[in-house]
C-alpha cells in the first residue's frame, strides 16, 4: 500500500498546481508509484495471485490513461513520460 509521503512526492512531480489530484498525468504517476511497490511484493511472493492481478489492472489503466494523453496532449505526454521515466 502507497504511503501518504509517497503518494504526496508522486502527485509533485507531475501537479499542474498546487491543489491538481485528478488529471491524467498525476493519476499515471500516481499508479506507478503502486506499480513499483507491487512489483517488489510480486518478486518476493510469487504465489500471491490477486497481488498479480491487481498489478496488471493498474498497468492496463494506466495505459489507457498515458494513451488518452497522448492523443489529447501530446507534448504534456511526452515530459510525463520522461519525468517518470517510463517506456513508449
Amino acid at each position: 500500500m502507497i504511503t501518504k509521503e509517497n503518494k504526496a512526492k508522486a502527485i509533485s512531480v507531475t501537479a499542474r498546481n498546487k491543489k491538481d489530484v485528478g488529471s491524467p498525468e498525476v493519476q499515471v504517476s500516481i499508479l506507478t508509484a503502486r506499480i513499483k511497490e507491487i512489483t517488489e511484493h510480486v518478486k518476493e511472493n510469487k504465489h500471491d495471485y490477486m497481488a498479480k492481478r491487481g498489478l496488471m489492472q493498474m498497468v492496463g489503466k494506466r495505459k489507457k490513461l498515458l494513451k488518452y494523453l497522448e492523443k489529447t496532449d501530446f507534448e504534456t505526454y511526452k515530459k510525463t513520460v520522461a519525468k517518470l521515466g517510463l517506456r513508449k
